[in-house]
């Protein structure tokens, strides 16, 4: 005879705020298990609540790879947008990877969160790379920072620290006074970028004439000292890319500026200027040396490629 089963042995179905409540945790806990910067926790939970808004809420347990797919596909067509568009590659990208990055966390074995995978089989698009062709000539850079300095000291000093320094925006508004330093014979000064990219710090050296100008700069200052805390450029990432933006369209670069572009500006000056790989890829804080030595295919192709040793080899017949 079957006798009715007691409470202690029937799982209790949460509700829908519950389960609600669990997925969050999850995902709480996923960010704090992945040493992540805080911009990139941003955005990781800027998509991944995207998808968990066209899944309807569903419980990150049993999602199906077709619903990756199809939201994926809906990227795509620009149904999950804002504007309604068709998402670029890199913008698709920036959706799926969170998710992918979440699934394989949960579904690890050490951690037992999720029963499966959905995003295994959920290739990203390919991205083309750009960076190779995203940087300024020297007469451009001049331009820019012409213009910058005719609107402020401030935004003159903005555009030359990213030239100079190679810094990620994000990294550049986190910038505090406290963050410099003398080295041990006090002949040149150093600069420690706190929690960037990964969560990682690293140092870059600060070149003397900038280091005088942020000098002059604080003294100039309104606020008087600046104390360690202070940061260097209290502005938003957004008003500086505004900056950046706004000043290479004044001065008439037929280029769609960003403060990234100067960042790959200062990897290939860097590297035609005699860098080595090594000491480009610690400045920038690249993880991987395959990542810097983009810059330097730029570079060999710049100061001679395969064209132009054609034409010495016939220059006695080609005619002018």
């Amino acid at each position: 005879m079957m006798t009715a089963a007691t409470p202690a042995s029937v799982e209790r179905v949460l509700t829908h705020e519950e389960q609600w409540e669990q997925d969050n945790r999850i995902i709480q806990m996923f960010f704090a298990s992945c040493n992540l910067s805080a911009n990139t926790i941003r955005n990781y939970e800027r998509a991944i609540q995207r998808f968990r808004a066209f899944v309807s809420f569903k419980p990150l347990a049993k999602v199906t790879w077709k619903e990756v797919e199809a939201f994926k596909a809906r990227l795509i067509q620009g149904g999950s947008s804002y504007s309604m568009r068709p998402l670029s590659p890199a913008s698709v990208a920036a959706y799926i990877a969170p998710l992918k990055s979440l699934y394989k966390w949960g579904h690890d074995t050490s951690i037992g969160l999720f029963p499966h995978n959905p995003t295994a089989s959920v290739k990203l698009p390919t991205v083309p790379l750009t960076s190779h062709r995203r940087y300024l000539t020297r007469g451009e850079t001049g331009k820019l920072l012409a213009c910058l300095k005719l609107q402020s000291r401030r935004n003159y000093l903005i555009g030359l620290s990213l030239v100079l320094l190679g810094t990620r925006v994000t990294e550049l508004i986190n910038i505090r006074w406290g963050d410099f330093y003398a080295d041990p014979e006090e002949k040149g000064m150093w600069l420690t970028i706190r929690e960037g990219k990964g969560g990682k710090n690293r140092e870059i050296k600060v070149p003397p004439k900038l280091w005088e100008m942020f000098e002059e700069f604080a003294r100039s200052s309104a606020e008087g000292e600046p104390w360690p805390e202070q940061r260097l450029f209290p502005l938003s990432a957004r008003q500086i890319e505004r900056i950046i933006s706004d000043a290479g369209e004044q001065c008439m670069i037929r280029k769609k500026l960003s403060p990234h572009w100067l960042r790959h500006t200062n990897a290939t000056f860097a590297l035609l200027g005699g860098a080595s790989l090594q000491q480009v890829q610690e400045t920038l804080g690249h993880s991987h040396i395959n990542t810097t030595q983009r810059y330097l295919h730029t570079v060999q192709q710049l100061q001679k490629a395969a064209p132009d040793y054609v034409e010495d080899y016939l220059q006695d017949y080609i005619l002018r």
